[in-house]
């Protein structure tokens, strides 16, 4: 009796009691704080995860996003044809021709365009998908392939879009160049004047052909005229193949000039003005546009930049033989 009324009458047990109760509360308010973090932490990280994947599938699987396009209408296939064509850059053969077997093997595409915004590049990457373009015409005979150049479309540009039945073009667009260049460098004057000693070893009297660091040799530089000339006669010959007798030769036809599209109508260079739009509507038929253009993988963007970065010095040090 005593004891319970010491108790009540003791206030430092009272205070006690309410700071225990009041701890116990902060802990388990901390507690259940903690699993609410969590619990969101995990939500987010698997959002994130979730967020990653689809982009990963979009890098991986590019094509993904075009095939969801074709809606089984009748539709215009568009293949861009952009930026320098080379092996190494996304205009090289392996996409292009990809992209052509894809559109032309769709059963709903009623005709293709080769949208064309490109100065050059590779003659052989350039040959390879003239070589396809050819191939689809025959194997596809009643699907038209035609080409639409928007700012230009120059040397191995032209080279492939010889092959389509019909050029159409803006005005103002650029077109041509039918030649072959190759440059280079030439050292050896300022090496004298640095006093830089060139110390170079070959197995092969033509092992060091075209080095920029040594003097030119006239046996040399027409060694190479002769390999640029037939490449440039390859080039004339699937030009006049292609285009037949629409084109009108000039003396100046395949010296390397650009014209105009206007101009170009005119030469035979090309057939009519136009753009995708008009061709897909008016020409093909089938207004719907559906772009069936490969996109490069993340992984292979990714192993080519390191293959790229290898070869680079080397690269650098030869002369570069495009069609440009």
């Amino acid at each position: 009796m005593d004891s319970q009324s010491n108790n009540q009458n003791n206030p430092t047990t009272e205070k006690s009691g309410w700071e225990r109760e009041l701890v116990e509360k902060l802990a388990f308010a901390a507690i259940t704080e903690q699993r609410r973090a969590r619990r969101w932490g995990i939500f987010f990280k698997m959002l994130m995860f979730t967020y990653l994947l689809a982009v990963f599938g979009v890098a991986m699987y590019p094509k993904f996003k075009q095939e969801m396009q074709v809606n089984g209408k009748y539709h215009t296939a568009v293949v861009n044809l952009t930026g320098m064509i080379a092996e190494d850059q996304n205009a090289n053969a392996d996409s292009i021709i990809g992209s052509l077997r894809e559109a032309a093997k769709d059963k709903n595409t009623k005709g293709i365009i080769i949208h064309a915004n490109s100065p050059g590049g590779s003659p052989v990457q350039s040959a390879y998908i003239y070589d396809e373009i050819k191939k689809i015409k025959k194997e596809h005979s009643e699907m038209p392939i035609h080409a639409v150049v928007s700012d230009i479309c120059a040397s191995g540009c032209y080279y492939i879009v010889s092959a389509v039945d019909k050029i159409y073009a803006s005005p103002a667009s650029l077109i041509g160049s039918i030649g072959v260049i190759m440059d280079s460098f030439g050292f050896v004057e300022t090496m004298q004047k640095l006093g830089v000693e060139r110390r170079l070893l070959t197995a092969g009297a033509h092992k060091a052909l075209l080095d920029p660091f040594s003097p030119s040799k006239p046996e040399e530089n027409q060694y190479m005229q002769t390999l640029i000339n037939q490449v440039h006669q390859q080039f004339i010959n699937a030009v006049k193949t292609g285009r037949g007798n629409r084109l009108k030769e000039t003396p100046d036809m395949f010296s390397g000039l650009v014209w105009t599209g206007e101009e170009s109508i005119k030469l035979g260079v090309i057939d009519a003005l136009g753009s995708d739009d008009f061709v897909a509507k008016e020409v093909i038929g089938a207004e719907t546009l559906v772009d069936f253009t490969q996109q490069e993988r993340l992984v292979d963007r990714i192993a080519g930049k390191l293959g790229a970065s290898f070869g680079l010095g080397l690269k650098n040090m030869t002369a570069n033989w495009l069609l440009r």
